[in-house]
């Protein structure tokens, strides 16, 4: 049953631009329905120009909380008025929460979203001294870094195409992911050449926070794409761990690559579901929130009539 409006609904949200495509408002509002909470999850559009006045204007309507999306993760950082630790240190936020004497703390649940599904309830331990290969290096790939981090791995190599946005991404990170290296994309179709290549075939653990791969409806031929060609395909070893922070199509064709050729797929819904129950966990102060019922609403939101 959705939730009745009435006079008492407090509003929670999610800002980005643009928004309209976000699972988040069925998963959230299933989420609130069956907790008996009487608040009203909205995607809410708001340009970059005018975020700073969105916040103003929703603190002053009580708004509850808020999660944040592209391209305002690093402007409501910015904005907030205080940061948790993790925020900081990323320089990114995505869930913004109501402060008792005013404003918004910014936070980031990303970290634990990207993490839930490579845990095994017993901390960074099964990933201790292993390697990862991250693709990107836009924001999405800081909250993998700092995720990957934490998992204790002996290396982590970031893939990017311009150096001029590789670089500072390393050097930023570094203090806190002291595995960290940089790695030059190459596009070379020969599985014995380039540096990619060869961090495929060395990987245990492959992120792709890259939108290669994607289904658009402008572009049909999107989700045909795929960040690795077919000869570093053939250099990921059976068992490796392929995780596509895509999850429009399901599976995405990078992960029907890696399973062809025994890889373990993991795609970015699941990181989806956890980071909004935490974030959920954030503004009502609940230990527990129906994290089942949040991943069948996004589902049947995924899957359509």
């Amino acid at each position: 049953m959705p939730p009745t409006i009435d006079g008492a609904t407090a509003l929670v949200g999610v800002l980005g631009d643009p928004v309209g495509h976000s699972l988040s408002p069925a998963m959230h509002n299933a989420a609130l329905a069956e907790l008996g909470l009487n608040w009203a999850y909205l995607a809410l559009p708001t340009p970059a120009a005018e975020l700073a006045a969105v916040l103003r204007a929703l603190e002053a309507l009580d708004c509850r909380g808020l999660n944040v999306t592209l391209p305002h993760k690093q402007a409501a950082a910015e904005l907030a008025d205080a940061l948790s630790p993790l925020a900081r240190r990323l320089g990114a936020v995505n869930t913004l929460v109501r402060r008792a004497e005013g404003g918004w703390m910014g936070t980031n649940t990303d970290v634990e979203g990207f993490l839930a599904p490579l845990r095994d309830g017993n901390g960074p331990a099964p990933w201790r001294g292993q390697r990862a290969l991250v693709l990107g290096c836009g924001g999405s790939a800081r909250a993998v870094v700092a995720g990957c981090a934490e998992l204790d791995l002996e290396r982590i190599s970031v893939a990017g195409r311009r150096a001029a946005s590789l670089e500072p991404f390393i050097e930023s990170c570094r203090p806190w992911a002291p595995g960290i290296e940089a790695l030059a994309w190459d596009d070379s179709d020969d599985p014995g050449d380039g540096p990619l290549s060869s961090a495929v075939a060395q990987a245990d653990l492959v992120v792709n926070t890259t939108p290669l791969g994607m289904a658009a409806a402008e572009d049909p031929a999107a989700a045909q794409r795929c960040p690795l060609t077919p000869g570093q395909l053939d250099r990921l070893r059976p068992g490796v761990v392929v995780y596509d922070l895509i999850y429009t199509p399901r599976p995405t064709r990078l992960l029907r690559e890696a399973a062809a050729r025994g890889g373990r797929g993991l795609d970015g819904l699941e990181m989806l579901v956890q980071q909004g129950a935490a974030a959920l966990r954030l503004w009502s102060g609940l230990q527990q929130v129906p994290v089942e019922t949040m991943r069948r609403a996004a589902l049947d939101r995924l899957e359509g009539p």
